[in-house]
C-alpha cells in the first residue's frame, strides 16, 4: 500500500502526522501543496478542506488522526508495496 501525505509549510498537524508515521516505521511520500498548487486544487475538488490529507491505499482522511494512523498495519503496507 502506498501512503501519500499532502502537507504545506508551517502546518503543525502536518508535522505531527509525519512524526507519527515515522515513529511507526511507515514509508510515505510527501507532497507540499505550497510547491504544487495543482495538488491543492485536486484535494479541494475531492472535498478536503484541511491539511494534512493522508491517502493510504483505499483509505483517506484529513487532519492529524492518530486513530487512523494506528489502524494502518506496517506488515500489510510492506507486503503490498
Amino acid at each position: 500500500m502506498r501512503i501519500t501525505i499532502y502537507t504545506r509549510n508551517d502546518c503543525v498537524q502536518c508535522h505531527a502526522t509525519k512524526r507519527a508515521m515515522e515513529s511507526r516505521g511507515f514509508e510515505f511520500e510527501m507532497v507540499n501543496v505550497d510547491l504544487h498548487p495543482e495538488a491543492a486544487d485536486t484535494l479541494r475538488s475531492q472535498g478536503f478542506r484541511q491539511l494534512p490529507v493522508v491517502v493510504a491505499g483505499e483509505t483517506s482522511w484529513s487532519g492529524f488522526r492518530p486513530d487512523m494512523i494506528n489502524r494502518l498495519r506496517p506488515d500489510a503496507i510492506a507486503a503490498s508495496a
